[in-house]
């Protein structure tokens, strides 16, 4: 069997969404795997602090902040934050057109006071499973805080939500020269999604790993569920969507596998050969 890199997106792939407990068929899957000599790499949009209580279950390398930090080992071969200028720009301009805010840093994250409303209010069921992941994280209090707390650090992303798409749409013809808006659902009237670097996604975060492994593309597992995770799949050698996954993500996948609650990363890797024997 050829030696592959296997890249898992978090929320709604290896986790529940917001959660940092894999089902145990996960973890069992992904050590399989390893004992198999294939690499596993986390691959998120969630920033390194967010990471940081998968990393107990022994991965091979991390692609954070959708794909603006990698670690390979204990080796760090990327790490990109926004310039200042872009920072203030971005920023400014998601204000002046009514964009709720949290900016993403590598060891924290700060939120307009209007995002933690709107998800109280609005993130419930049926809303993606980005949405998710930040309210479980707001509600409990997990590596977020107010952005009064702001203090400057270097920013790798910004996570906006908007009332409408036209707000989004503005910002989004201001700031295109320079960010990517990868938009994660258009639900009742409300717009999330992120601005993203772009001199990075999780695509070329494959890339760049490949690179740096000396393996090829081809060689490439990736499995994921919103479509903050379309460039992973596109550049992988076998693309992957949960069932729990957006309907636009399936339609790029090679596959489509059970959802995080019906053990899906365990049946993916049996059905690939990716492990040889069931739990």
């Amino acid at each position: 069997m050829e030696q592959k890199i296997i890249f898992l997106d978090i929320d709604g792939t290896l986790t529940e969404p917001g959660c940092n407990e894999p089902p145990e068929s996960a973890i069992w899957a992904v050590r399989q795997a390893q004992r198999a000599g294939h690499y596993v790499f986390l691959c998120t949009g969630r920033n390194y602090d967010m990471i940081r209580p998968l990393l107990q279950y022994g991965f091979d390398g991390v692609i954070a902040s959708s794909g603006g930090y990698i670690e390979c080992g204990k080796n760090v071969i990327f790490d990109c934050p926004m310039t200042e200028e872009q920072k203030r720009a971005a920023m400014a301009v998601l204000e002046e057109n009514g964009v709720f805010r949290t900016v993403e840093c590598k060891d924290g994250s700060y939120t307009d006071a209007a995002f933690k409303r709107y998800l109280l209010e609005h993130a419930g069921e049926g809303a993606n499973s980005e949405l998710l992941r930040w309210r479980e994280q707001i509600e409990r209090n997990l590596h977020i805080l107010p952005m009064e707390a702001y203090r400057g650090q270097p920013v790798y992303k910004i996570v906006v939500t908007s009332l409408s798409r036209e707000q989004l749409a503005a910002s989004q013809r201001l700031l295109e020269s320079d960010f990517a808006f990868c938009i994660h659902g258009d639900k009742d009237g409300f717009v999330d999604g992120e601005v993203v670097n772009r001199k990075f996604d999780k695509g070329r975060a494959v890339e760049r790993v490949c690179e740096y492994l000396q393996i090829s593309t081809r060689n490439t597992v990736a499995v994921g569920d919103s479509m903050n995770d379309k460039e992973m799949l596109e550049a992988a050698g076998l693309a992957i969507c949960m069932e729990n996954g957006s309907e636009a993500l399936k339609e790029l996948a090679d596959d489509i596998c059970p959802s995080v609650q019906e053990d899906g990363i365990r049946e993916a890797f049996l059905k690939h050969h990716l492990i040889v024997k069931a739990m």
